[in-house]
């Protein structure tokens, strides 16, 4: 159950399920606007770029939306920008999750989920491009995102090859205009946000770690439910509202709220969630020697694009 939104705290998938910290997917500490000069450049008071928080990271792929529909609108296209969620529905569900308030509204996001997937489908952008003459819809592809001339953008993935992706027309300007070169921002965020496949196994059976999720689950019992991690819970959810079905939503959905609603006060009461983000972040550190370049150059460039997305559009209600 996650939004469409990645943040980026790191998310660490092994058998035993998925693991997100807070520290950011290249750990620290969150904050305010940083700059620099070049790649792996330090913020000027000589303090390492923090990672953007999952609001501020919000905020630039509006921006990047924005950019993107004005670009396109210069090329003659009507494009659309999905600001649909509010700021407090688009919020990450991560792991470890004890917002005890959000839990009891939302759960863990089913319906939010839902209503997303159903805006996909219908994707207005889809719709229009599939509307369009072949002639006008290899010129909209085009200048959308360079079509069959884009240039291709190659980045490594920690320990797991290589990722391409190709960029050109309104996409590649939007880019530039928030991160720079979009060659640079694809690498270090790559190399960055994947970082979690070095470290994320210690991670699962770090002492700390597991020693907190244990007081989790005793935590959970207690309160009538007795899941050993919150992945098992999510999924037992999932299972039991796949078995109610539609005609019983409502009650698979009360049902979901209960349960994370223990979750999160439970996340809350054991301290999971800062013990989650120091054990990340001393993982992480231990990798600095190899990759700190690309954890600060992706830093930076992120707290240089919410800098620019600041000016570009306002933050969600």
């Amino acid at each position: 159950m996650k939004r469409a939104l990645m943040s980026l705290c790191a998310v660490v998938t092994v058998a035993a399920g998925t693991l997100t910290g807070c520290a950011g997917s290249a750990g620290g500490a969150r904050g305010a606007d940083g700059g620099g000069d070049g790649p792996g450049a330090r913020v000027a008071t000589g303090v390492r770029p923090a990672a953007l928080t999952w609001q501020q990271e919000l905020r630039v792929a509006d921006a990047l939306q924005r950019l993107t529909r004005q670009c396109m609108n210069r090329q003659g296209f009507t494009y659309w920008e999905d600001r649909r969620l509010t700021l407090r529905e688009s919020r990450p569900v991560r792991y470890v999750q004890d917002d005890v308030s959000w839990a009891r509204a939302h759960g863990y996001g089913s319906r939010i989920d839902a209503e997303s997937a159903r805006v996909r489908e219908s994707n207005p952008n889809g719709t229009y491009r599939q509307s369009l003459s072949p002639t006008r819809r290899a010129a909209f592809d085009a200048a959308l995102d360079g079509g069959d001339d884009a240039r291709l953008l190659t980045a490594s993935l920690p320990g797991r090859g290589q990722i391409r992706k190709r960029i050109g027309g309104c996409t590649q300007e939007a880019e530039q205009a928030l991160y720079g070169d979009p060659a640079t921002w694809f690498r270090a965020s790559k190399t960055a946000m994947n970082l979690t496949s070095l470290y994320g196994e210690q991670l699962m059976t770090d002492h700390p770690f597991t020693t907190a999720l244990k007081a989790w689950s005793r935590c959970m019992r207690q309160a009538g439910q007795p899941y050993r991690d919150p992945q098992a819970a999510r999924d037992a959810v999932r299972v039991a509202t796949s078995r109610l079905g539609a005609a019983r939503a409502d009650e698979a959905f009360a049902a979901e709220r209960a349960t994370a609603v223990a979750d999160a006060t439970c996340a809350r009461r054991t301290g999971l969630r800062a013990t989650a983000t120091a054990r990340e972040t001393y993982h992480l550190d231990r990798l600095r020697d190899r990759y700190g370049k690309d954890i600060d150059t992706y830093r930076r460039l992120g707290q240089q694009a919410y800098s620019r997305a600041v000016r570009i559009v306002a933050e969600r209600d």
